[in-house]
C-alpha cells in the first residue's frame, strides 16, 4: 500500500466513524437551530403577509424548517439563507393559497401591528406608534396584489430588489416598477389620509 492509499484508508475509518457520525449530526443540529432562531421572526412575518392568519403563518414557517431539515445536507450550499428561507416560506403560503383561494382583501392587520418591534417607547408614545403601524399597514392592504407583495418584502423583510426577485421569480426590472409605483400609491393614500383628518 502506498502513503497515498494509506492516508485515504485512514481518512475513510475516520468518516466511518460514529463518533464523527454523531459530532456532525451535533453541528447540523446546532446550525438548524440558529436558523430557527434567527430567521424565525422574519418567517413568520413574511408568511402572515399572505395568509393572514397567525396559525397558518406558524404552520407555514414550521413547514419551511421541516424542509430544510429534510434537505439540511444541502445548507452548506446556501450562499444566502436569509433569501433562501424566505423563498421557502413564501412559495409555501402562496401554494396553500392557492389551494384555498380564500383570502379577503380586507384582513386584519392588528396581529402584524403586534409583532412590530417598539422597544424603549413610553407607553403613550407605543400606543401612538401601534395606531401609525396600524394605519400603514391598513393603506398597504388597499395595493394591488403584486404592488403589496413587493412593498412587504422591501420596507418589512428589507430585502433588495435582487433578493425580491429571487423570491417572487420575477426580474429585477419589474421589481423596481412595480416597487415604484407601489411608493406612489402609498403616498397617495397616506397623504389622502392626512388631509381627512
Amino acid at each position: 500500500m502506498s502513503a497515498g492509499q494509506a492516508v485515504f484508508s485512514s481518512w475513510m475509518e475516520i468518516a466511518e466513524n460514529p463518533v464523527y457520525d454523531e459530532t456532525r449530526q451535533h453541528a447540523e443540529e446546532e446550525a438548524l437551530a440558529s436558523l430557527v432562531s434567527q430567521y424565525s421572526g422574519t418567517l413568520y412575518r413574511v408568511a402572515y403577509s399572505v395568509v393572514r392568519n397567525p396559525s397558518d403563518a406558524e404552520d407555514a414557517v414550521q413547514e419551511a424548517f421541516l424542509r430544510v431539515l429534510r434537505h439540511r445536507d444541502t445548507l452548506s450550499e446556501v450562499r444566502d439563507q436569509r433569501v433562501w428561507l424566505i423563498r421557502i416560506v413564501w412559495n409555501i403560503v402562496l401554494d396553500r393559497k392557492r389551494r384555498s383561494k380564500t383570502r379577503p382583501e380586507t384582513d386584519d392587520v392588528s396581529e402584524l401591528a403586534r409583532v412590530l418591534p417598539a422597544g424603549g417607547l413610553s407607553a403613550d408614545d407605543r400606543a401612538s406608534a401601534a395606531e401609525h403601524h396600524a394605519h400603514v399597514l391598513a393603506c398597504v392592504e388597499q395595493l394591488p396584489t403584486k404592488e403589496r407583495q413587493v412593498l412587504m418584502l422591501s420596507a418589512f423583510e428589507e430585502l433588495t430588489s435582487v433578493e425580491i426577485a429571487s423570491v417572487l421569480g420575477i426580474t429585477e426590472s419589474s421589481v423596481r416598477s412595480r416597487l415604484f409605483r407601489a411608493r406612489n400609491l402609498m403616498s397617495g393614500l397616506l397623504n389622502h389620509t392626512r388631509s381627512v383628518r
